[in-house]
């Protein structure tokens, strides 16, 4: 067997660490090549055999190594990694470079002083998919070092990766060396850290294909107010209008857009248009994957420009805010929890208030409560809070109800005093005002939600849930169609439709509230309210055997017709409206 040969086969297995780098300063490229010659010769070449391993290549943003041991590669990343933050820490902002490593366990082909192959492919690509600041590991990486390495691991999931025949499962490798030095500005810390404590967004000026001066405007116009509106809701940071207008007129890297602004989520779109109509799209991406949580078209009648951008803006912006803040929810719960944070606290705390029921109100109670502890001024958390205690209560998963309420009132007005312009505060207190015979008080509540946020599609439900309570089932029957159009796919749908179902009903419209009612009762089988109108309505159309067992339905929900009896008594100011619904339930059999 040749020397080449025996080579060969002693490298069959080798650990493969690929070092790339960021420049996070403008300059030329002779600063940058500087900088990187210096990082390489007084950090990585004397780090790497410390750890068993050895420099193959390197170029000018790049280096190659290799590791007799998978564990030792990855404690090398993460030495790696330590040391470039402690050398960024004594630099100034414009002259620190962040590090990007990608790790691979593989078969190798050593042939004239380099290595080659699929297993070295591998490392490359996980490098060059990696975030500045962050280490990327394959599936076989990860099943080697998991238990023996003091670091945690984010799945990231299957990528596709250039070259490479079949979808990688690659792991992000974190742990205290992931801790940003203090003083970088937005988008450095951002690229040091990686992008898990950060959920801000982007919004990229839409592209006008119309080949129309006057559309340029329009499209802008579009950009500039969903940014304006994304800001004003408090629900994530937002960059400003100044930096992503620099990215006009330019094709993007979306990864690296992320990368430079310091974001997770990036809104692009276009405009286009076509004699009298126009096409407006829009794609909701997750920048270090390039993910699409979402893609819409839309398309319109061009009549008023200004109506119409209004419009438009109010759509994309409405459905823009559920979509991240699920994506949030499920990301962090899909991850165990391993630090002190509130922000993660409040997202775990959400993933169990959207399962609605009563062991989830309470985890999602508990969370709230961690996260409040952590930081007692934070308004996302009280406002969260507030709804889930009152929740608690009128759904009678709460020992003392009236307590729950007190409890709620107070929470959802210190939510208010925190941030007034906070939309979910306002909506939270109008909630709670609706239940504790605060009526007035909580439409002007929710009416002030919707003008901070007007896309807030639950402030429109429950407004017009309350024009229902007022006998003006017409204007809640608009308001709750509006409220479904803005988020169709929202979680709390099944909540939401009962509302519409009720309206129809009083107008007497009972077939069309017996179908929304079972779409209601059919999303969520555990919630009696939209039942009610299947039951009643079916009773009124004069169909009492299929009344009746939707009855025996019903009371496998709610036995005594508690829960909807109380609804009634405690919500409805208008009479009649009692009435008419107590008279179709008993003519289902209600006694």
């Amino acid at each position: 067997m040749s020397d080449d040969a025996k080579e060969r086969v002693r490298r069959r297995l080798a650990a493969i660490l690929v070092a790339g780098y960021s420049r996070l300063f403008p300059g030329d490229e002779a600063d940058a090549l500087t900088a990187l010659t210096a990082l390489l010769t007084e950090i990585i070449e004397p780090l790497i055999p410390k750890f068993g391993g050895h420099v193959v290549n390197s170029t000018g943003e790049r280096v190659l190594s290799e590791f007799d041991s998978v564990v030792e590669a990855t404690r090398c990343a993460a030495a790696l990694r330590d040391a470039v933050l402690a050398r960024n820490r004594k630099l100034p902002n414009d002259r620190r470079i962040a590090v990007r490593v990608g790790i691979n366990l593989g078969d190798i082909i050593f042939e004239a002083g380099d290595i080659f192959g699929d297993g070295v492919n591998i490392a490359a690509r996980l490098e060059a998919l990696a975030e500045p600041g962050s280490i990327y590991v394959s599936e076989i990486v990860h099943g080697q070092v998991a238990d023996k390495v003091e670091f945690d691991f984010e799945d990231l999931g299957p990528q596709n990766l250039k070259n490479i025949s079949k979808p990688i499962r690659v792991y992000r490798m974190g742990g205290k060396t992931a801790d940003q030095p203090q003083g970088l500005s937005a988008a450095i810390a951002t690229s040091l850290s990686g992008f898990d404590d950060r959920r801000a967004i982007a919004v990229l000026p839409f592209a006008n294909f119309s080949g129309d001066a006057e559309q340029e405007f329009f499209a802008d116009g579009i950009t500039e107010d969903i940014i304006s509106m994304l800001a004003g809701w408090r629900a994530f940071p937002v960059i400003a209008r100044n930096s992503t207008f620099t990215y006009k007129g330019t094709t993007v890297d979306i990864k690296k857009v992320g990368e430079e602004l310091g974001v997770r989520y990036i809104l692009e779109g276009s405009v286009r248009k076509s004699g009298r109509r126009v096409r407006v799209t829009a794609q909701l991406i997750r920048a270090d994957t390039n993910h699409h949580i979402m893609a819409e078209r839309y398309d319109r009648d061009l009549t008023d420009l200004f109506e119409l951008q209004d419009e438009i803006v109010t759509t994309i912006a409405g459905a823009i805010e559920p979509e991240i803040l699920k994506f949030e929810r499920d990301r962090i719960a899909d991850q165990p929890q391993h630090n002190e944070d509130a922000y993660e606290f409040y997202q775990h705390g959400m993933w169990h208030h959207y399962r609605h029921s009563k062991t989830d109100n309470v985890e999602a109670q508990a969370f709230f409560r961690r996260a409040l502890a952590i930081d007692p001024y934070y308004p996302q958390a009280i406002a969260a809070l507030a709804i889930a205690v009152c929740n608690a209560a009128y759904l009678g998963w709460a020992e003392n109800a009236e307590g729950n309420y007190d409890e709620a009132f107070e929470l959802a007005q210190r939510a208010v005093g925190l941030d007034g312009r906070y939309p979910n505060a306002r909506f939270a207190l109008g909630l709670v005002c609706l239940w504790t015979s605060r009526s007035d008080r909580a439409m002007a509540e929710l009416q002030e939600a919707i003008h901070l946020n007007p896309s807030h599609a639950a402030a429109h439900v429950v407004l017009g849930q309350m024009f229902t309570y007022r006998g003006k089932p017409e204007a809640a029957i608009a308001l709750a169609e509006k409220g479904i159009r803005l988020s169709p796919n929202d979680p709390r749908l099944f909540m939401w439709l009962p509302a519409l179902a009720a309206a129809h009903y009083l107008v007497e419209n009972y077939a069309r509230a017996v179908e929304i009612g079972r779409r209601s009762w059919t999303l969520n089988r555990n919630w009696p309210a939209g039942l009610t109108y299947v039951v009643a309505g079916l009773a009124q159309l004069g169909q009492l055997h299929e009344a009746q067992t939707a009855l025996a339905d019903l009371r496998e929900l709610d036995p005594n017709l508690s829960f909807v009896q109380g609804t009634l008594q405690r919500l409805y100011e208008d009479r009649a409206g009692i009435d008419r619904i107590l008279d179709g339930l008993r003519k289902a059999g209600m006694e």
